[in-house]
């Protein structure tokens, strides 16, 4: 690593070379109007900058490369240094002080505007503490209006308008030619201008001419770790970058795939491939429509590609652990990505078939999306062996002890590897073993008045079971709900006692009102009858039902529900019954045997 210290004026012209780019990683990312009028003051107030940060190419960590914008008249330029941190402050300083085009930036609503960056010589001439109102921005036209651009109140459209009005064009500094052009006709205005430019020249121009930049160059020699450590380190206030976007510069940058296929390698393009079809047989893995990176993500899928590459070499005798850490991550050669991508897409599309007969069909009923990541791994490393009896037991037990025991609720990387390891072998029976994920995973009694909402995974995971069970919604009742009902009937968690009514019974259970004890899945149509004491909408939904009330009430039975306690108003009776059976509902999924309040001994 190196200091240096390089003149403003050389930076710019290395970016509009090209000699000075960016890695594809950095994400475009625009400086609104106010914060690029500061920085412009900052510089012509020869005020320190900041330090910008530089990576010298032909190493180890090799990027497909693009320019910064506004000069992309450079592309295709191999360039020699990649800009890590300064690229808001260069971009904007390039564009502002160096191009002939309008500057594209932001207002502070975020609307697009292009912007023409003027100071006004007279005040910038004053103190340095006028220096901020002395930058003006404005329009593509150069015409500053007020009152709804009815109101014209400062016209710079030609040069003579300009040196009347006294505003000199900031992207003038760097252009001698042309600036003393615009000098002569200003000082040809009124002889007293001959004082004023000197003293502008020596209090700005100058400034902005012989400005430096503190700058840290990092040599070829590091590595695409340490760059990415350092990048996420010194973008604080940036996008934060993650390791997908690193990898999609360092595939594209990739000669061999370049040489062979004559192109770069587009992994964005692949990942959208393999989520589409995913995501278009089980929608579980995201809305498509949305274009973000939710349900499964490209961190989740480049996670268990690891997993199962480790696994690989280990298996080879190599010496390497199974893991997935972004070290691991970072490490994964282009080659290997495309060995093992379809592997785990297709594990995925079994994930994905797994997750249906559990009753989970939707993003947002998706208890934990990191645990489908050692899923996944273990499915393509032990194939068909998921699909006995024997291993769709097993794997069910891992499952459903991670969701209910919430142990995928913090860090997961340990536990990814554990849970790879130990779920193939109990699987496959070379161990008898059984999963930490198994044994550790507790489930207490008291644990359901706290299970409120959809941000704990045991209260989406007993909604799953309580469809997967048998429950047949209260509307639509000539069938059990199934995961083509779940979407097709719109159905979500209902409040079965309402909360006005249990607050007025004074019921010992009244503040477990909103627990998942109270909640049952129903339809959205079920749920437009749902209003009043349950004894009074439960008649009407049996009425529009057709059936005897004894058949009714078996329906209602079969969400778990003790039907005599609705129809009685006793929500104590009601919760005390439901409570029970639900701990039964969790003890059957987990494996075990008691559940004791307060009590972890088995």
């Amino acid at each position: 690593m190196s200091l240096d210290s390089p003149q403003l004026k050389d930076l710019l012209r290395k970016v509009e070379s090209g000699a000075l780019q960016l890695p594809d990683f950095q994400r475009e990312w625009k400086w609104g109007d106010e914060r690029i009028r500061a920085l412009l003051a900052t510089v012509t107030l020869n005020y320190p900058l900041g330090v910008a940060m530089t990576l010298q190419t032909g190493g180890e960590a090799e990027f497909r490369s693009r320019p910064l914008s506004g000069a992309e008249s450079a592309s295709g330029t191999t360039p020699d240094l990649l800009l890590l941190d300064g690229q808001q402050r260069l971009t904007s300083l390039f564009q502002a002080l160096h191009r002939k085009q309008p500057v594209e930036t932001v207002d502070g609503r975020g609307k697009d505007l292009k912007r023409w960056y003027y100071i006004d010589i007279a005040k910038a001439i004053g103190t340095p503490a006028d220096r901020d109102e002395a930058i003006v921005s404005v329009p593509e036209d150069r015409i500053l209006k007020t009152d709804f651009a009815r109101k014209i109140v400062l016209d710079l459209s030609t040069t003579e308008k300009e040196c009347a009005a006294g505003f000199f064009p900031l992207n003038l500094v760097f252009d001698t030619k042309t600036a003393n052009v615009w000098h002569k006709a200003f000082v040809q205005l009124d002889d007293a201008n001959w004082d004023v430019w000197s003293q502008f020249e020596e209090h700005v121009l100058n400034h902005v001419q012989s400005f430096y930049v503190p700058m840290i160059n990092l040599p070829a020699t590091t590595t695409m770790d340490a760059v990415c450590a350092v990048f996420e380190r010194v973008n604080k206030g940036g996008l934060p970058l993650n390791v997908f976007e690193l990898l999609t510069a360092t595939y594209a940058g990739n000669k061999t795939h370049v040489k062979e296929f004559g192109t770069y390698y587009e992994l964005p393009k692949e990942w959208k491939r393999i989520k589409t079809e995913l995501a278009t047989r089980h929608p579980v893995f995201g809305d498509l429509e949305s274009g973000l990176d939710d349900g499964l993500s490209s961190s989740d899928f480049l996670q268990a590609v690891a997993l199962l590459r480790t696994w690989d070499r280990k298996q080879a005798g190599d010496g390497m652990a199974v893991s997935c850490k972004r070290r691991d991550l970072l490490e994964l050669p282009l080659a290997d990505f495309r060995k093992y991508a379809p592997r785990i897409a297709e594990a995925f599309g079994w994930v994905g078939s797994f997750l249906q007969r559990q009753c989970i069909v939707r993003g947002g009923d998706l208890p934990y999306r990191t645990q489908l990541v050692p899923l996944a791994a273990v499915r393509a490393i032990v194939g068909e062996a998921t699909d006995t009896t024997d291993g769709e037991e097993k794997i069910g037990q891992w499952y459903w002890n991670g969701v209910l025991g919430e142990m995928y609720g913090g860090s997961t990387e340990s536990r990814f590897t554990r849970d790879v390891e130990q779920l193939v072998a109990w699987v496959r029976r070379d161990l008898p073993v059984v999963p930490d994920t198994v044994n550790d995973a507790v489930f207490l009694e008291e644990r359901l008045d706290g299970l409120t909402t959809r941000n704990s995974a045991a209260y989406k995971g007993i909604y799953a079971l309580l469809i997967k069970q048998g429950a047949v919604d209260w509307y639509y009742t000539e069938a059990p709900l199934n995961p083509a009902r779940i979407v097709g009937h719109v159905v979500d968690v209902r409040q079965i006692f309402p909360k006005a009514m249990v607050v007025k019974l004074a019921a010992r259970h009244a503040k477990d009102v909103n627990s998942i004890v109270n909640k049952t899945p129903l339809s959205l149509r079920a749920s437009r009858n749902m209003t009043g004491a349950p004894a009074s909408y439960l008649k009407g939904l049996q009425l529009e039902s057709g059936m005897r009330p004894e058949w009714f009430d078996d329906v209602v039975a079969t969400h778990l529900i003790d039907p005599t306690a609705l129809h009685a108003s006793d929500f104590d009776r009601f919760y005390e019954n439901r409570a029970k059976q639900l701990l039964e509902l969790v003890q059957a999924a987990m494996g075990k045997r008691t559940l004791l309040r307060g009590n972890l001994e088995w």
